[in-house]
C-alpha cells in the first residue's frame, strides 16, 4: 500500500480526494505528479483489499481503479463499495471489449478508460466525476411526482414506496436530465454529452446500462416502463 498526499486547495472548501487503485507503480506516481499539481489530494492502494479499506477509512471524492489488481477482480472491488457508498468510480483498464465495458458499468462504475490513454483525457473525465457527485446549492423545491415514485431536483432525492432511493451520482444526472426535459425526446448524443462530456457521442452503452439501473430502481415493471422510455434509435424519454 502506498500513501501519497498532495497539498489541499485553497479556501474553505478541501480539494477532492482521489483513491488510485492500481499495482502499477510507475502509473501511480505519474497520476500523483498530474494530480497533486492539480491540487488534488490523493490516497493509493495496490490491491482490492487495501482499496476497500482506504476508501471505508479515507472517504475519498473519486475512485480511479484498475479491473487487474493481484488478489481480486476490480469489479468485485466495484461491487464491495457500491454496497455502502455512491462515491464516482472510473475505471482505468487494458480491458478494452464492448461487453468488457458494459459489466464494467453494470457493477456500479460511472465511466470508463482504456489503457493507454491521454492524461488530459483522463483529468477531464475525473473531473466531470467530481462535477456529478458534487452537491447543488439549496434554493427552489421543483418536485416532480409519479404514481411509483418522487423526485425532488433541489434536494436530488428521489423516494418510493415511503423510502429513499440509493442512486450513485451517475444515475441521478442521467435522471435529472430526462427530468428537466419531461415528455420531451432527449438525443442519445445530447444526454451522453450532458452527462459524461461532449466526448462521449457514440458511446451508447452507457445509456442502455444506466437506464436498465434505474428502471430496475424506478419502474413497477421494469420490463415495461412507464416513466423512462426507450425511443429505439433517438434516445429517451420522461414521462410523468
Amino acid at each position: 500500500m502506498t500513501h501519497v498526499s498532495g497539498p489541499a486547495a485553497g479556501g474553505p472548501k478541501p480539494a477532492p480526494r482521489v483513491l488510485v487503485v492500481d499495482d502499477e507503480p510507475q502509473l501511480v506516481r505519474a497520476l500523483a505528479i498530474n494530480l497533486r499539481a492539480r491540487g488534488y489530494r490523493l490516497e493509493a492502494a495496490q490491491d482490492g483489499a487495501t482499496a476497500l479499506r482506504l476508501a471505508a477509512e479515507r472517504h475519498p471524492d473519486v475512485v480511479i481503479l484498475d479491473l487487474g489488481l493481484p488478489d481480486m477482480d476490480g469489479l468485485d472491488v466495484i461491487r464491495g463499495l457500491r454496497g455502502w457508498t455512491r462515491m464516482p468510480i472510473l475505471v482505468l483498464s487494458a480491458r478494452h471489449t464492448s461487453d468488457e465495458k458494459v459489466d464494467a458499468l453494470d457493477a456500479g462504475a460511472d465511466d470508463y478508460v482504456t489503457k493507454p490513454f491521454g492524461m488530459d483525457e483522463l483529468l477531464a473525465r475525473l473531473r466531470a466525476a467530481v462535477r456529478r457527485a458534487a452537491p447543488v446549492e439549496p434554493g427552489g423545491s421543483a418536485v416532480v411526482r409519479t404514481e411509483a415514485f418522487t423526485i425532488d431536483l433541489a434536494a436530488r432525492k428521489v423516494r418510493r414506496d415511503g423510502a429513499d432511493v440509493r442512486l450513485t451520482p451517475t444515475e441521478w444526472h442521467v435522471l435529472e436530465v430526462l427530468v428537466r426535459n419531461a415528455g420531451r425526446l432527449v438525443p442519445q448524443r445530447q444526454l451522453l454529452g450532458e452527462v459524461w462530456g461532449p466526448a462521449y457521442g457514440t458511446e451508447t452503452h452507457y445509456l442502455r446500462v444506466y437506464m436498465a439501473q434505474l428502471r430496475r430502481k424506478l419502474e413497477a415493471d421494469p420490463s415495461h416502463p412507464r416513466h423512462l422510455i426507450t425511443e429505439a434509435g433517438m434516445g429517451y424519454r420522461f414521462e410523468e
